[in-house]
């Protein structure tokens, strides 16, 4: 019989492969398609438009509907530049933590979901189990919506997701949606000391970023909305985290980039978002234009990632609550693929292994005490569809 490995020994291997979201993942997912395929699993990949990444899904089971999805990504975020004390692709036992780039966000839940899908396809299994791991969830979750795409006709339709990023083992049934645009100004060169005659692109750049300042301002001042009032801020963000344009300090800036996202809490739409930050970006390009018509602010839409909404009496949100016997409220202003599942009709609930803080940070490391957690929760998830 082929050997069935530890879900440590599955995490170890998983983060040996250097994911990182500019790379191909495809190595990881062959070793996986062919460890599955080891114990008789057949799994389905779909391809992105390039070929060199692709998401993988699989099932056990009863070829029925209903089933339960556990779903992750394969991607990680890079190392360059950290100060690791180790190598971040080699997993280190230390101090009750195990060191590793992903352990935390997300292969350290990849491992726990593999072992349960193999320990599911050797029991009898009354209700099935499903495998999604998704590709570039860390450059704004673009991998997971055509995968769930293929899904559709090719496994059958399961009824519950539950997305394993870090929650500390919690039951959390929200987050916030986000958008983003790369602002590119461009605006006319001039002496500084003539500047009344040139479009300085920094400087009217700067009105739009202000208006971030005035949009958080007004918002925080406002009672937060029924659905909103649990999130760490209650409130939808506009934010400006890098800029750059400009020659010289004596000249007026021909171009300015920046990229600039909103963070919103459900029950407000983001369409509503994108429609006022437009029309702020189409009154100070007007201004910019009375100056000198051929300048102009252009905007590149770079990720775009739904809101999960509690669901009332929702299927995932009971399954992880019995497993996991937490009954408090948990969102989280992060977002994840869990409201891409949302959209797409199933219940979905965030419940995994290891504290978000811990994410992307040089020395990530989930603790041997959570990814024990994640492993009892797995052994709990097939104690229940077992027969």
């Amino acid at each position: 019989m082929t050997t069935r490995m530890t879900p440590y020994e599955l995490m170890a291997k998983l983060i040996s492969f250097p994911t990182v979201s500019r790379d191909s993942n495809l190595p990881l997912v062959d070793w996986v398609e062919e460890y599955l395929g080891s114990h008789g699993i057949v799994s389905h990949r779909h391809l992105d438009e390039t070929g060199q990444k692709a998401a993988l899904f699989a099932h056990v089971g009863p070829v029925v509907d209903g089933g339960i999805v556990l779903s992750g990504h394969t991607d990680v975020v890079p190392v360059d530049g950290q100060p690791w004390d180790s190598d971040p692709f080699d997993v280190i036992e230390r101090d009750g933590k195990y060191y590793g780039r992903g352990t935390c966000d997300m292969k350290g839940f990849d491992a726990l979901a593999i072992w349960a899908l193999v320990e599911g396809h050797y029991g009898d299994l009354k209700r099935p189990l499903q495998l999604a791991l998704s590709y570039d969830e860390e450059v704004g979750c673009l991998g997971a919506p055509p995968m769930i795409e293929a899904m559709q006709g090719v496994v059958p339709r399961a009824s519950t997701v539950i997305v394993g990023e870090p929650s500390m083992m919690k039951t959390v049934s929200g987050h916030k949606g986000g958008f983003g645009y790369f602002v590119n100004i461009q605006g006319f060169e001039v002496h500084s000391s003539l500047m009344h005659t040139g479009v300085n692109a920094i400087m009217y750049g700067a009105k739009l970023i202000d208006w971030a300042n005035q949009v958080n301002a007004a918002n925080r001042a406002k009672p937060p909305n029924p659905l909103a009032v649990d999130f760490v801020p209650p409130w939808t963000t506009a934010h400006v985290g890098m800029i750059e344009g400009g020659t010289a300090h004596n000249i007026t800036a021909k171009d300015c980039r920046f990229g600039f996202d909103f963070r919103v809490v459900p029950g407000e739409d983001m369409e509503d978002w994108k429609a006022a930050f437009k029309s702020r970006v189409r009154e100070v390009e007007a201004e910019m234009q009375g100056v000198v018509p051929k300048t102009r602010i252009t905007l590149e839409p770079f990720f775009e990632i739904p809101g999960l909404a509690p669901e009332q009496d929702g299927e995932a949100e009971a399954l992880t609550r019995r497993l996991t016997g937490d009954n408090a409220v948990h969102v989280v202003s992060y977002g994840t693929e869990g409201g891409q599942f949302q959209q797409a009709g199933y219940s979905v609930v965030i419940c995994g292994p290891g504290n978000i803080e811990q994410a992307h940070q040089p020395n990530e490391y989930i603790s041997v005490a959570q990814f024990n957690a994640g492993h009892a929760f797995m052994e709990s998830l097939l104690d229940m569809i077992l027969k």
